[in-house]
């Protein structure tokens, strides 16, 4: 493969897809074409570097595309990634997802193709490998790392739950968009003097719920870091409709909440990805039903019918917002400064409201949660509001 006299960056998203992406990617490729880099980018995240034919004259273009600024600047400002993505993990791939070309080589039911992704990445002559992700595709890049691969990472989720940074690409859209169609159904919600049940994501971490509540979204959330009680929401929800002259109630509710004595999240489809992990959907449709049945109770006598809203993708799709704009530029300058000064296995981040790099092991060394303790009140269901001083704008999201 031709190269250029600096070298080869590729670029690959993996995991969902957030506005932010094509930024990030608009970003590190003008940069790292002015100081004389070429840029590839690999097609479907992970993907890409399992099924690229190495047997093949030239690129694949079905696989890896060569970036120029006029492709990247037609989509900079657009949400999504033009790259594609999946959920690839090229230590585990099922038998299935073998690509043809490897099926003799490969035979087992789940197979490790990491081989195949190095003698790709030497193959197409890469010198530097920037994935953008979430923990689960940054944690190869992790292995890569530990192969000797020259690894930047870039934190992209929804959940902001990736550790080491106070921010991730496509958390302030997520937000943004759960606060502005909440408030959108607060008026079928007071309309019909129901209860307003709204989930929104977050598997393990549930800042997405917490955040948009304590901006007045909702009067109460439950969070996958606590356990909550359905009698108590329901009593809560009956005290807050009320009070409320429309008579109306609103909770958020993350994908992976659980009832107390709950023994797993509600899934959607039990078909695992390739990172373990089930479809989660369904927990704001069961709280919904509960909170009816159970509201007489609390409600006189009287039934308190309700509204079970999904956010699902209608929070990650389309354009990204102003700091989804600006945080993946300056990230994808930062990978490049790292790329100039030869500092590779890094993760850039924001600390303490701060840019910032750091080890890309910390993606693997633990979860990111809410502190419950420090910003959530499990007898009230709904966040804490003292003690907020030096916090980041985001509040709680620095405690990594």
């Amino acid at each position: 493969m031709s190269s250029s006299k600096r070298g080869t960056i590729a670029i690959l998203t993996g995991g969902g897809d957030v506005p932010g992406l094509n930024p990030a990617i608009r970003a590190i490729t003008v940069r790292a074409l002015r100081e004389g880099y070429r840029v590839l980018g690999i097609r479907r995240g992970w993907a890409g570097l399992i099924e690229f034919d190495r047997s093949r004259e030239g690129l694949d273009s079905d696989c890896v595309t060569e970036l120029s600024e006029e492709i990247v600047n037609k989509v900079g400002r657009t949400g999504g990634t033009f790259l594609h993505t999946s959920r690839t993990r090229p230590s585990h791939v099922p038998l299935a997802n073998v690509p043809e070309q490897l099926r003799d080589k490969y035979p087992a039911e789940v197979n490790d193709l990491t081989p195949e992704v190095l003698a790709n990445v030497e193959r197409l002559g890469i010198d530097i490998l920037v994935p953008i992700g979430g923990d689960d595709t940054l944690s190869y890049g992790v292995r890569l790392h530990k192969e000797g691969v020259k690894v930047i990472a870039i934190p992209k989720t929804m959940d902001n739950d990736v550790p080491g940074t106070d921010y991730c690409i496509g958390f302030s859209t997520c937000v943004t968009r759960t606060i502005e169609m909440t408030h959108a159904l607060r008026t079928s919600a007071g309309s019909h003097e129901r209860f307003l049940v709204i989930e929104v994501f977050g598997r393990y971490a549930g800042f997405t719920a917490l955040l948009p509540t304590m901006a007045g979204a909702a009067n109460r959330c439950v969070i996958p870091e606590h356990e909550f009680d359905i009698e108590r929401l329901a009593e809560l929800l009956v005290a807050d409709r009320s009070t409320n002259p429309s008579k109306y109630s609103v909770v958020l509710v993350s994908e992976g909440a659980r009832f107390a004595g709950m023994s797993d999240m509600v899934f959607s489809d039990h078909e695992k990805d390739a990172y373990g992990h089930k479809k989660l959907g369904g927990i704001g449709d069961i709280v919904a039903e509960k909170l009816k049945s159970l509201s007489p109770r609390f409600n006189q006598g009287r039934r308190v019918n309700t509204i079970s809203q999904r956010l699902g993708y209608l929070v990650r799709c389309g354009d990204p917002d102003a700091l989804d704009s600006i945080v993946p530029m300056v990230f994808g300058n930062l990978a490049v400064d790292l790329i100039l000064s030869s500092t590779w296995g890094r993760l850039v981040s924001v600390r303490n409201g701060r840019y910032d790099n750091v080890p890309i092991e910390v993606v693997t060394s633990r979860k990111k949660a809410v502190d419950v303790l420090k910003y959530y009140m499990p007898d009230r269901l709904r966040p804490r509001y003292e003690n907020l001083d030096n916090r980041p704008v985001f509040i709680m999201t620095s405690d990594y």
